[in-house]
């Protein structure tokens, strides 16, 4: 999964799902959702990783890079608490290729006025 910050069509940040800096991936550790048989979409305090969206924002922010007003470019729309840090950051338009199991994230991105696109070509 991945997700890029764009504006004017010039990257300004990447991300990836993975565990934090210096923690081992659930791949190596298990995945505690697995476990759990937690559907997706529910429960996402559960899991040790980032989405990716998450990672290219928090990108941004160590790196000093505004995000205000850019698109985002995702593999699945966002999750509710991604989508959060999107209303918040003022990302005004999000791309993706897949759908995502979460209706609060959708109400929350309709309420914000925030575009979504589900685009499967390149």
């Amino acid at each position: 999964m991945g997700a890029v910050l764009v504006r004017d069509r010039r990257i300004l940040t990447t991300g990836y799902n993975g565990a934090p800096r210096g923690i081992p991936h659930c791949e190596e550790s298990g995945c505690l959702r697995e476990k759990l048989n937690v559907p997706s979409g529910e429960r996402h305090e559960l899991c040790r990783g980032l989405h990716a969206e998450q990672n290219a924002l928090i990108q941004a922010a160590v790196h000093g890079v505004p995000v205000e007003g850019c698109d985002l470019y995702c593999t699945n729309v966002p999750c509710s608490l991604c989508t959060k840090m999107i209303i918040n950051a003022g990302v005004k338009r999000v791309v993706a290729a897949e759908g995502y199991p979460d209706e609060l994230a959708a109400k929350l991105v309709r309420q914000a006025g925030i575009a979504v696109e589900l685009r499967k070509d390149p």
